[in-house]
């Protein structure tokens, strides 16, 4: 079979004095041989199987077997059907478990053989307009002024007090009547 690929792989990659009818000839007869050799293979491969299906499970004499003889064969069955099942479940385990294992380390090995460098950054210097561009794609084609956007905060003016003559702010405060103003402008 390895003739025949190599020699398969030879007439097609290979530009020979081959004409292409002849060349095509040889194909047919190329592909026609795999597939007989296919076919014996799938064949060959069935027969080994019903071989050892037959020396693994006999087959049932059933016949002249009373009702009792009949349940017991069957209680028989289910037993060995109850033992493959747990040796199915057994055997699939640990297949899960060796795969994830294989997993695991094939990502150990990936990351010791990865050793990622990271590169040195250069500084670009982009105008606004050409980072929203960036951005935002083609949505904006023309140039957006951030300033009318912005919101306009006005300031309150701080209040003044009045400018008086200390010496009556004085009188108005002296006595009791003064300090009860006081009292209250606290509150």
């Amino acid at each position: 079979m390895e003739n025949n690929e190599y020699l398969l792989y030879f007439i097609l990659k290979k530009k020979s004095k081959i004409s292409s009818s002849r060349r095509l000839g040889l194909k047919t007869k190329l592909l026609k041989k795999a597939m007989t050799l296919l076919e014996s293979e799938k064949q060959v491969r069935k027969d080994e199987r019903e071989r050892i299906l037959s020396e693994r499970v006999p087959s049932l004499q059933m016949s002249g077997l009373s009702l009792q003889d009949l349940q017991n064969l069957c209680k028989e069955l289910h037993q060995k059907i109850d033992v493959v099942d747990e040796e199915r479940y057994d055997i699939a385990s640990k297949v899960s478990k060796n795969e994830m294992e294989i997993q695991d380390l094939s990502q150990k090995i990936y990351e010791l053989k990865g050793k990622m460098k990271r590169p040195n950054l250069k500084r670009v210097r982009v105008s606004a307009d050409a980072m929203l561009g960036a951005l935002l794609g083609a949505r904006v084609k023309e140039s957006v002024d951030f300033k009318a956007n912005l919101k306009t905060v006005k300031k309150e003016e701080e209040k003044k007090e009045e400018v008086t003559d200390w010496r009556k702010n004085v009188e108005s405060m002296s006595g009791m009547e003064g300090r009860k103003k006081l009292f209250d402008a606290g509150q």
